[in-house]
């Protein structure tokens, strides 16, 4: 198959030597459940099996995804419920998702919106993006639009435009802010012209998603650096992930890679509950305890809001490690990131 090819299906992995024969009819099940695309980026990477390589874990699919407990859900974080129009998510009183089509360039093994992505995932007609942004326009409340889906970065860069271009001319607007795989699995799609239809009067972000340094190559540390030298705030999200990022190592060697591309570290996500993602899911305490770690070795600049997105459409809440006791008849009792417990009266 052309090596310039994303891989989509099992026979695409088989022939590329990323899944056996033997394992060829679990995978094929899979990919009836769960859309699969790897693109080249990412293929280049991958050094080993989903089972020992950081890469391969996030995008090549096993038979363990065929596994659900019955605490998963097929809409993990309650999007459905609060969807008052087709392509809009309003759970905040200040901000919306816009969600402008389900494609991706990558599908994630880990996915939370994996029931919905895909190659026949919905893109909103002209007359639904109208729509949804006509909701926009008339909810003064909203002073936020997340721009996300799927990849927001997958649709061309004049649909882009169009959605910067509208959204910046309501007055209420201050941010808009883009969620994206692309300048990783994807950095060829960070063109001038792109860049070009992002530019704004408002305060336009570019949240990045990546999970481990080794994502962050040449190609995409140069499309990051493209993006920013234009004058586009960067920030990163993360999720936490078992066989993938779980240690203070990893996530330091990461929040360390993304400070260096003026990129902050934003939220480090626990594992949604979406179905046939158990194995990738740790629990709240070891996520903590990798969080109080990182909170002694370092930089306040690279430590994120560690985050439960709680199901239901309850909202996002923080839940690191807490470092103050309980008052008592000595004050506060304050935990260092040593270890050293102090009595703190205030």
């Amino acid at each position: 198959m052309n090596k310039h090819s994303s891989l989509r299906s099992a026979s695409d992995l088989e022939a590329s030597g990323f899944i056996s024969s033997a394992e060829r009819l679990d995978i094929e099940e899979v990919a009836r459940r769960y859309s699969v695309a790897i693109t080249p980026a990412m293929t280049d990477l991958i050094t080993g099996s989903p089972q020992d390589d950081a890469i391969a874990a996030q995008f090549v699919p096993t038979g363990r995804e065929l596994i659900s407990s019955p605490d998963e859900l097929t809409d993990p974080i309650g999007d459905d419920a609060f969807s008052p129009v087709k392509g809009i998510v309003h759970r905040y009183p200040d901000r919306v998702l816009l969600k402008p089509l389900h494609v991706c360039p990558v599908y994630c093994r880990f996915c939370f919106r994996r029931e919905m992505v895909g190659p026949e995932g919905d893109t909103l007609t002209s007359s639904e993006l109208d729509a949804a942004l006509a909701y926009i326009a008339n909810n003064p409340a909203i002073f936020e639009v997340i721009v996300t889906g799927g990849d927001p970065f997958a649709l061309s860069p004049r649909r882009i435009g169009r959605i910067v271009k509208a959204l910046s001319a309501i007055d209420h607007i201050g941010v808009i802010r883009f969620h994206t795989r692309v300048p990783v699995v994807a950095p060829e799609r960070i063109t001038a012209e792109l860049i070009e239809n992002l530019d704004s009067p408002k305060g336009v972000f570019v949240a990045l998603h990546a999970n481990h340094a080794r994502e962050l190559t040449p190609a995409a540390r140069e499309a990051c650096t493209r993006l920013v030298q234009a004058g586009i705030a960067m920030v990163s999200q993360t999720v936490l992930l078992k066989g993938v990022n779980a240690t203070a190592e990893a996530l330091s060697a990461l929040f360390r890679a993304l400070l260096g591309l003026r990129i902050k570290p934003y939220y480090l996500h626990h594992g949604d509950l979406a179905k046939g993602t158990g194995h990738f899911r740790t629990s709240i305490a070891e996520g903590q305890a990798v969080m109080r770690e990182l909170r002694g070795s370092l930089t306040g600049l690279g430590q994120p809001t560690y985050v439960l997105d709680i199901p239901g459409g309850h909202g996002k809440v923080p839940i690191g490690p807490s470092y103050l006791a309980a008052e008592g008849e000595d004050g506060h009792l304050v935990t260092d990131p040593r270890g050293g417990v102090h009595a703190y009266r205030g």
